[in-house]
């Protein structure tokens, strides 16, 4: 069993809901990411996913675009953050990793040579936003023989033919969209998410988590109701980003950014069984 499944099956078990927060590799500076995933997983993190730096983001808003931005300006790559969940492992052998990102980094690299390096640094799962079912059995088979996962993406707007397609290659978890949309974008409807995860189950029984939309404890708890797990991006790099323009210290960034996991915990945390 994966991490990433021990972990999921570990909060069923519990009746609790994963929180999954995302921060970008190198963002606001190269020494802070490390730091920062330790304070999110003590500020009650469950799964940590890492944003790997690319310089055509289109799944994002323009907060994450400056995110990757800033991250590329400080020299921040995919192979920075295979180097960090490394040194995130020497203190945290527990805590599941996803990198999100693009399919031209992991090109690049070589699939091979990728899920090679991967492996070795402790990641647990790859979610690569333009690489479709259908062009995916080469960086699956390569993800496979070392034991990662593969997370997709399913919008309010998949049908259900291509959700049976999705879900047929995922391992790990299914990331819903929320909105419609980039990153950041719109106010959530949290019937509409329950309905669709509705849908989706009768598809998968890999558990769901909610991500694009969810901003504080309240949105969190609304859709922490239907869903197995909450993913944290935008608002929680438009925190650190805030914090850091107001000339915050790095004790500063981080506590910044952990009291926006706390609250949500504690949010999702209130959900009852």
């Amino acid at each position: 069993m994966s991490r990433i499944a021990g972990r999921f099956q570990q909060l069923a078990a519990q009746g609790r809901k994963a929180l999954v927060p995302y921060i970008v590799v190198g963002d606001p500076e190269m020494a802070l990411t490390v730091p920062l995933m330790h304070a999110l997983v003590a500020a009650g993190a469950d799964i940590i996913e890492l944003g790997v730096p690319f310089s055509d983001p289109m799944s994002e808003g323009p907060v994450i675009q400056k995110a990757h931005e800033r991250a590329l300006a400080n020299g921040a790559r995919l192979r920075d953050a295979l180097d960090m969940v490394q040194s995130f492992r020497e203190q945290d052998a527990e805590t599941p990793v996803v990198l999100m990102g693009y399919a031209n980094p992991v090109e690049h690299m070589g699939h091979g040579v990728f899920a090679d390096r991967a492996a070795m640094a402790g990641v647990d799962g790859l979610l690569t936003v333009d690489i479709p079912p259908e062009e995916v059995a080469a960086v699956n088979a390569e993800l496979h023989r070392v034991g990662m996962d593969n997370i997709f993406l399913i919008a309010p707007t998949t049908p259900s033919a291509r959700i049976k397609a999705i879900v047929e290659q995922a391992s790990g978890f299914v990331y819903y969209v929320a909105l419609k949309g980039v990153t950041g974008a719109g106010n959530l409807d949290a019937a509409d998410v329950a309905e669709h995860l509705t849908r989706i189950r009768t598809h998968t029984q890999l558990p769901l988590a909610v991500g694009f939309g969810i901003k504080d404890a309240a949105s969190a708890r609304l859709v922490g109701a239907s869903a197995d797990g909450v993913v944290v991006g935008s608002a929680l790099v438009d925190c650190i980003a805030r914090a850091a323009s107001e000339g915050a210290d790095h004790d500063g960034l981080l506590q910044a950014a952990s009291a926006l996991v706390a609250e949500i915990r504690e949010g999702l945390d209130g959900i009852a069984p």
